[in-house]
């Protein structure tokens, strides 16, 4: 297993998502909000096959340094997350992005006291 720490995992999903093309590559730090994850790196694809492209190839990008995903969920079309443990990734069809608005919840959320 690596190593790595979760900026570091951050900024090598953000680095493998953009050499797939994704959109709007944006990382929250969400550290001092919940004690689930220590970052959410949201980014855009054009297509539902875009989307899918992107979390794939990021998955395997890092399964060569030895990062595996806690689980993938595609459920919603338009939309696939990856839970990497300390890093949770969310490809989205633009669309979807702006409806459900992920980085002006967390921005807005308050900070946890008890993570301080």
């Amino acid at each position: 297993m690596s190593d790595m720490n979760s900026t570091e995992k951050a900024a090598l999903i953000c680095e493998f998502a953009d050499d797939m093309k994704a959109e709007r590559i944006d990382t929250l730090d969400v550290r001092t909000k919940t004690s689930v994850t220590d970052y959410f790196v949201v980014c855009s694809g054009n297509s539902d096959t875009h989307v899918r492209a992107i979390a794939e190839r990021v998955a395997e990008k890092l399964r060569d340094k030895g990062v595996r995903p806690l689980r993938t969920e595609e459920g919603d079309s338009g939309w696939v997350l990856q839970d990497f443990g300390d890093v949770v990734l969310n490809v989205m069809r633009e669309e979807k992005r702006q409806f459900y608005s992920l980085e002006s919840l967390w921005r807005e959320m308050q900070t946890n006291p008890d993570l301080l």
